[in-house]
């Protein structure tokens, strides 16, 4: 959610913002303009008064969470789109933009809520959309600056080698990571991607449980929920298991129940059998930052194979006696339907066997 201090800060001194900072450079705005993408719209987000929403192919929609400052877009961008929305919940339909763009507007999300916030961003987009994300570079969660001339904001500030993995959880291909110059208050990172047919990763703070599957298949991609295919026996057992109380909604999952939802390799493929050995200890890397990061009370594997692949080719299902991120691992056995020898009843007592594992 964003932070309602900061948008007061906003919606109370929009016009001395703009006087005072006015509009920089376009060419960054400009070459983002010009990359190919799907047909559609592309959203300038936290658009402030509409600078690099003029810039932007038409149509164009502007979307911040400050009345005041979409009031002034129709001054620089009178053909765009207005929208007043928090960048953690964008009201827009599925696969609805063209591309993305967000110059300093996810820096003022608490950090630990930014990955849900890109899953949201993903789900809006259409496959193969760009995007272009501004961030603060350093290690601060959500802080004020101490010389701030417009008191009463926060920011969160990210290390450099935390961006690669946040935006393959979050399912964009990251085509390239730039340094800009220092200025006033911290140094900018531009970071350049597309979204990728995945599924993002929905985690927060305060996990009860984080699920990992293998990897999406392509019909969840499309679908936009893990074990998504008919004759999969998660949702049902999990919601047998009492741990979630919607089908197939992996943000309500996380929301509703602190149930966050992940997979060891994110590429989207028709067969689990595609991905290499290289992948599943990429795929291992990136979890153990993710756990370490946000510190989910337990983890549990979906199928055997993955933990079975990246970690103990002699695992068995129920607890493990290797951490990840410092957190417990439970590993169960695969919920398709191809798994034979497994009843429902038996996925509902591994479900909460790891949520015991939790507590």
């Amino acid at each position: 959610m964003a932070d309602q201090a900061t948008v007061s800060v906003y919606e109370q001194r929009a016009a001395q913002w703009r006087a005072e900072r006015g509009p920089k450079s376009s060419a960054a705005v400009e070459a983002f303009a010009a990359l190919d993408r799907p047909a559609g719209i592309t959203a300038d987000l936290g658009c402030g008064p509409g600078w690099h929403t003029s810039v932007l192919p038409q149509p164009a929609l502007a979307v911040d969470a400050a009345r005041s400052m979409l009031e002034m877009v129709s001054d620089h961008a009178p053909d765009a789109l207005r929208c007043r929305a928090d960048l953690a919940a964008l009201p827009l339909a599925a696969g609805s933009l063209a591309g993305a763009w967000a110059s300093r507007s996810y820096v003022h999300l608490d950090r630990r809520h930014v990955p849900l916030a890109l899953a949201d961003l993903h789900r809006a987009l259409a496959p193969g959309a760009p995007v272009e994300l501004h961030v603060f570079e350093g290690d601060a969660d959500f802080e004020p600056f101490s010389d701030d001339d417009f008191p009463g904001r926060r920011f969160s500030q990210w290390p450099r080698d935390w961006i690669a993995p946040l935006m393959e959880g979050a399912g964009f291909a990251l085509d390239g990571m730039e340094r800009m110059g220092r200025p006033p208050k911290a140094a900018t990172l531009v970071v350049r991607g597309r979204r990728a047919q995945t599924l993002p990763d929905t985690v927060g703070p305060d996990m009860r449980l984080l699920v990992c599957g293998l990897n999406p298949s392509v019909y969840a991609a499309d679908a936009g929920a893990g074990f998504a295919r008919p004759g999969n026996r998660f949702w049902p057992a999990a919601l047998a298991a009492g741990l979630v109380s919607t089908d197939r909604s992996p943000r309500r999952a996380l929301i509703d129940h602190g149930m966050g939802m992940t997979d060891l390799v994110k590429r989207a493929t028709p067969r689990a059998d595609a991905l290499t050995s290289r992948e599943y200890r990429q795929g291992l890397d990136r979890l153990s930052w993710l756990a370490g990061w946000l510190k989910p009370a337990a983890v549990c594997f979906v199928g055997l194979a993955g933990w079975r692949a990246a970690v103990d080719r002699k695992a068995q299902a129920g607890p493990q006696s290797r951490e990840l991120g410092g957190c417990p691992v439970y590993v169960m056995p695969s919920t398709s339907g191809a798994a034979a020898g497994y009843r429902l009843a038996d996925y509902v007592s591994h479900l909460r066997q790891a949520a015991a594992l939790a507590t």
